[in-house]
C-alpha cells in the first residue's frame, strides 16, 4: 500500500512546508558558519577562521546597542541586523567586489555637493578596509571580531547617511525652521533598506546623485569657485552650500501648473510645463534682516533647536489655491489690532471711519465706536475689527485663498508704490501681488468666472463675493537665495532677508 495516498493533502502541505523551513534554516546556518572561512580566504588571514557565528552575533548585537547614538536611525539598524541574524551583511557582500573602496571614492567627492567627506566617515572607512587585510593588525580572534564589527557598522552608517543626504538632504527643514509648512518627504523604511539591498554599490551611488539642471549649475559654480557680485568668496561659497542643501530636499513641485513665490526674490511666477507663463513683483512679510546684511551669523543666540523668526515673516508653505474673494473684507488679526489699529484710533477719533473699519464685540457690531477708550489696555483683544470692501481696503480688490495654519494669502493692495522698492519685505506676512487681475486670468482662464471677477472688481458698489476655482492649483511660498535665472540662464543671487541661510548653514556645520 502506498502510504502517501493515506496522508491527506493538508498534511502533505504541512510536511512540505516543514521540510522547506528546515532546508532554509540549514542554509542560513551554513551561511553563518561560512563567515570566518570566507573572510579568511578573502584576506589570506587564517585568524578569521576562528570566528564562530554564535559569538559574532552576540558581539554584533552588543555593539549595535552600545553605538545607538551614532546611528541616524537606530531603530532601523537594530531591526535590520536582528532580521539578518546579526551577520556582517555589508562586508560579506561588498568586500570581495571592492564595493567598499568604491564607496570611499564617492564619499571623497562629497565637496562637489558642498559637504565634507568626514560626514560620511570616508577616511575611517578606508582605514578599516585596509585594516581587515592587514595581518600585522589582526593577530588574534578578538582583533578579528573587533575589526569586522567596526567595518560593518561604519560601512552601514556611511552608506545609509550618504544615501539619505543625496536623496533627502542632511537637514530636515521642519526641524530647524519654525515657520516651515511645505510637505517634505523624509527617509522611510524603504529608502533606508535600499543601500543594504543593492548588489552594486557603485551603480547605486551613481543612481542617487542629484541631477536637476539647477543643482548642476550650483555645483559648477562651487567647483569653479565663483564669486558673486558684491559678495566675498566665502559668502558666495556659503550661499551655494545652503542652496544645494535646499535642492536636495524632496519638496519641489511635480505638478504641470503651479504658482511659485520666492520670498527673498520678491517675485511670483506661474509655471506651466516647466516654464514661466506669468511673472510679477510681490511684497512679502517684514524680516529680521531687512538691512540686507551679508553676514551669515547664527541668529539664534540661545542655541534653540529651531530659529526664532520675526513675527511678520511670510512662512514657507505649500497649499492649494481653491478660490478668490472679490472685494474682500479684511478680518484684521489681533496682533495688528493691538499694535496698530487701536493705537491709531486712540490718537485720531476719525481713523476708523476714514478707513472703513467696523468694530465688533462678541460678534455684534458697535454702532458708535467713538465711545470706546482705545487707549485702554487689552482693547485689541476685547474687540474685533473688520475693514469693509472698497478702494482703500488693505487687501485691494481681490485675494487668493488657500488653506494654511498661518492665515496668509495672496492679495491685491492699494499701496502700489511699494512695488517700486528694491527691498519689498514690507507686509504683515501675506503676499501682495503686483498684477492681481493677470494672476486671476492665469488661474481661471478667460471664461465666465473670469468675467465675473472683472465685473466685481470694477463695481462702483463693491460687495464681497467668493468665486471657486474650477480646479485647485498648487501654490508654493519658497525660499531660495541662489538659483538658475530663467531669463539669463546663469545664477541669480539675492539677499538673505529672513536670515534663513544663516540658520541652515549653522546646522550644516554642526553635523
Amino acid at each position: 500500500m502506498d502510504v502517501r495516498k493515506m496522508i491527506s493533502p493538508k498534511l502533505t502541505g504541512l510536511f512540505l512546508m516543514l521540510m522547506l523551513f528546515v532546508s532554509v534554516f540549514q542554509a542560513c546556518k551554513k551561511s553563518k558558519s561560512d563567515i570566518g572561512a570566507a573572510l579568511s580566504k578573502e584576506t589570506g588571514n587564517k585568524v578569521f577562521k576562528e570566528i564562530t557565528a554564535e559569538t559574532f552575533g552576540e558581539k554584533m548585537k552588543a555593539a549595535i546597542t552600545a553605538r545607538q547614538q551614532l546611528f541616524r536611525n537606530p531603530g532601523f539598524m537594530s531591526s535590520f541586523y536582528a532580521q539578518h541574524d546579526y551577520e556582517p551583511v555589508m562586508v560579506m557582500k561588498h568586500l570581495p567586489d571592492s564595493g567598499l573602496k568604491q564607496a570611499v571614492a564617492v564619499f571623497n567627492k562629497a565637496p562637489e555637493h558642498g559637504l565634507s567627506p568626514s560626514v560620511f566617515k570616508a577616511e575611517q572607512l578606508n582605514k578599516l578596509v585596509d585594516k581587515i587585510y592587514n595581518k600585522a593588525e589582526i593577530k588574534t580572534v578578538d582583533d578579528a571580531y573587533e575589526a569586522l564589527i567596526s567595518l560593518e557598522l561604519t560601512a552601514a552608517t556611511a552608506l545609509s547617511d550618504y544615501s539619505n543626504a543625496m536623496q533627502f538632504g542632511l537637514i530636515s527643514p521642519r526641524r530647524i525652521y519654525a515657520q516651515y509648512y511645505t510637505a517634505t518627504q523624509r527617509p522611510d523604511s524603504i529608502s533606508f533598506r535600499k543601500p543594504f539591498e543593492t548588489k552594486n554599490i557603485s551603480a547605486f551611488l551613481d543612481s542617487i546623485q542629484p541631477k536637476t539642471e539647477n543643482y548642476k549649475l550650483l555645483q559648477t559654480a562651487l567647483r569653479d569657485r565663483l564669486t558673486a557680485p558684491g559678495l566675498s568668496a566665502e559668502e558666495t561659497n556659503r550661499i551655494l552650500l545652503v542652496n544645494l542643501e535646499r535642492l536636495r530636499w524632496k519638496n519641489l513641485p511635480t505638478e504641470n501648473k503651479y504658482v511659485w513665490v520666492n520670498i527673498p526674490d520678491y517675485q511670483l511666477q506661474v509655471i506651466e510645463n516647466g516654464k514661466p507663463t506669468l511673472q510679477m513683483k510681490v511684497c512679502v512679510g517684514e524680516g529680521r534682516n531687512n538691512n540686507q546684511a551679508t553676514s551669515l551669523t547664527e541668529y539664534d543666540e540661545n542655541d534653540l533647536k529651531k530659529d526664532r523668526p520675526f513675527n511678520r515673516e511670510t512662512p514657507q508653505l505649500k497649499s492649494m489655491i481653491h478660490s478668490v474673494q472679490v472685494n474682500p473684507v479684511w478680518n484684521i488679526p489681533e496682533s495688528i489690532a493691538t499694535n496698530e489699529i487701536t493705537k491709531y484710533a486712540a490718537k485720531d477719533p476719525y481713523y476708523l471711519a476714514n478707513n472703513n473699519i467696523d468694530v465688533f464685540y462678541n460678534g455684534k457690531k458697535i454702532e458708535d465706536p467713538e465711545t470706546i477708550d482705545f487707549g485702554a489696555s487689552g482693547t485689541g483683544k476685547t474687540y474685533t475689527f473688520k475693514q469693509r470692501p472698497g478702494e482703500d481696503n488693505s487687501l485691494g480688490k481681490i485675494k487668493f485663498l488657500f488653506n494654511n495654519q498661518s492665515s496668509v494669502y495672496l492679495h491685491d493692495t492699494p499701496a502700489k508704490a511699494a512695488f517700486n522698492q528694491s527691498v519689498r519685505a514690507v507686509s504683515h506676512g501675506c503676499v501682495r501681488v503686483e498684477k492681481p487681475l493677470e494672476l486671476a486670468q492665469a488661474l481661471f482662464g478667460t471664461g465666465a468666472k473670469f468675467e465675473q471677477i472683472k465685473k466685481g472688481m470694477d463695481s462702483d458698489d463693491p460687495k464681497a463675493e467668493d468665486i471657486a476655482l474650477p480646479a485647485k492649483i498648487p501654490v508654493y511660498l519658497s525660499y531660495f537665495t541662489c538659483w538658475k535665472d530663467s531669463n539669463s540662464g546663469g545664477l541669480k543671487f539675492v539677499k538673505d532677508v529672513y536670515g534663513l541661510d544663516a540658520v541652515l548653514y549653522t546646522h550644516l556645520t554642526r553635523i
